[in-house]
């Protein structure tokens, strides 16, 4: 079981992520008149599988410890990632298994929440043993029955990605042969093995998609004293992984924004002129660290040290307890969102809030990698591509109707523009846009809950009440509850 993370005395907070999403509940759940039993059944977790499995590492038989969790079973299948750390316990598990309950009830994504783990450093362990673990560790989830297109289908988490998915996505067909929704027993897959286009950067662009909902609100930019839009707004990144560069490279490549700071686990990059993205990745991508980039940036020497930089937007894409009692009174920015899962305390929180600050959260914010996932399970289903079927019938539409406008007028369309107006939607064009609506449709709906509930106003607990009303309905049309 996790500990409490040490901290001084006047900063003292339990700091443990299953108890913090318990309060985070417990405190949304106070604005509703639901029954006591049903809020106790939504908030358990239904299934903790634990176990330990042998993997042949340098000629010796080395035991991992693995885990899956089922924390609602009121949709199905159940959906959520597989985390590969070597910090990992069952209570983060657990409580990464409950978020996605409520992330996907927020969404409209119809999947009940789970999550698996094993504790290994991905980072320091050879490939070959990295697969031999997550083959056995797949085998293990089928034989309980913890993995299947309609029982519980996993996707990348921190540690893992496509490579992963494909090794469970083999080794499960050939524990089943020939079932014909093989494929749809785990998402994140390469697209050349069932994948969609569009999921690696499905987080990111899901963040940007969020943030730019939440400052396209009028009356929330001017109560943290910012016009609306992203467009030139300052920026700061801490993480620079799959999550965090894709939400930066979007912000500032469709976006506009300007990105002043990144962080990393050994240390922060800080430039007030602003940091090419693209150069910055392709340096970490050379030398394997974001240190010694140049190009005017001040380096700072911890991670934690960008989360204090002053900026309009805090992006938080790395761990959870980032923001805590310790550094909230210094964090700067207007509006922190949170892309990585559980990044602020309930304490800094409530500081941030006093303080007039935004906080856009993580089950909303991160949703996008969860979105995707559902399209690519629904794509795995139909046996189809998306736009396969459309596609050129939309580009002859377009261009028929071209061609009336040209007669119509008089006037000549360049070859250009005509091709841009008339080229049929590619699946990635669909994933983006679906993606697009689903933030949207979330946020308006979360707005809605905030502002139409007497004394709920921070969007951490709409989003949660949004949540508990959906499983809850779900419970009573199954006939569960009364």
């Amino acid at each position: 079981m996790s500990t409490t993370t040490a901290a001084p005395a006047s900063t003292q907070e339990d700091l443990n992520l299953y108890n913090i999403v318990a309060r985070q509940f417990d405190k949304a759940a106070a604005y509703t008149d639901l029954d006591r039993g049903l809020l106790d059944q939504i908030k358990a977790c239904n299934n903790l599988y634990s176990f330990r499995f042998p993997v042949q590492v340098d000629g010796r038989v080395q035991m991992f410890q693995g885990w899956r969790a089922e924390h609602s079973h009121h949709r199905k299948p159940l959906k959520g990632g597989i985390r590969y750390s070597a910090h990992v316990d069952e209570d983060e598990v657990m409580a990464l298994a409950a978020l996605m309950t409520y992330k996907c009830a927020l969404v409209n994504v119809p999947f009940g929440g789970s999550k698996g783990a094993v504790r290994c450093d991905p980072y320091r362990t050879p490939v070959d043993v990295l697969e031999r673990i997550t083959r056995r560790y797949t085998f293990e989830l089928a034989h309980k029955d913890f993995i299947g297109p309609g029982v519980n289908v996993p996707a990348p988490d921190m540690g893992t990605g496509e490579r992963e998915m494909a090794w469970i996505a083999d080794t499960y067909m050939a524990i089943n042969h020939g079932e014909l929704d093989n494929f749809a027993c785990v998402t994140g897959k390469p697209v050349s093995q069932g994948g969609i286009s569009g999921r690696t950067e499905a987080t990111g662009r899901g963040v940007y998609y969020g943030i730019r909902e939440a400052m396209n609100d009028e009356e929330d930019m001017r109560r943290v004293g910012l016009t609306t839009g992203l467009e030139g707004k300052t920026v700061v990144v801490q993480g620079f992984g799959n999550v965090g560069y894709h939400a930066a490279h979007i912000m500032q490549h469709e976006g506009g924004a300007k990105i002043i700071g990144i962080g990393e686990y050994n240390g922060s990059l800080y430039n007030p002129d602003g940091i090419d993205i693209d150069a910055l990745r392709a340096h970490r991508m050379k030398t394997g660290y974001i240190q010694d980039f140049g190009h005017g940036c001040k380096e700072l020497p911890t991670s934690a040290d960008c989360l204090e930089l002053e900026c309009d937007v805090l992006v938080p894409a790395a761990l959870e307890n980032q923001i805590t009692l310790e550094n909230a009174d210094r964090v700067k920015a207007k509006i922190v969102g949170e892309a990585a899962n559980g990044p602020t305390s309930p304490g800094a929180e409530q500081i941030l809030l006093d303080k007039g600050v935004l906080v856009v959260p993580d089950i909303y914010l991160n949703a996008g990698g969860v979105t995707v996932s559902y399209f690519e399970w629904t794509k795995n289903i139909s046996h189809m591509r998306f736009g396969r079927m459309s596609k050129r019938f939309e580009t002859g539409r377009g261009a028929r109707q071209l061609e009336l406008i040209e007669s119509v007028t008089g006037k000549t369309i360049e070859d250009a523009r005509r091709d841009e107006l008339t080229a049929g939607p590619e699946e990635i064009d669909l994933v983006r846009s679906g993606l697009e609506a689903t933030m949207a449709d979330a946020y308006g709906e979360m707005q809605e809950v905030r502002r139409a509930t007497p004394g709920l106003d921070d969007l951490r607990s709409a989003a949660f009440l949004v949540a508990i009303r959906k499983v809850a309905n779900s419970y009573s049309q199954l006939g569960i509850f009364p």
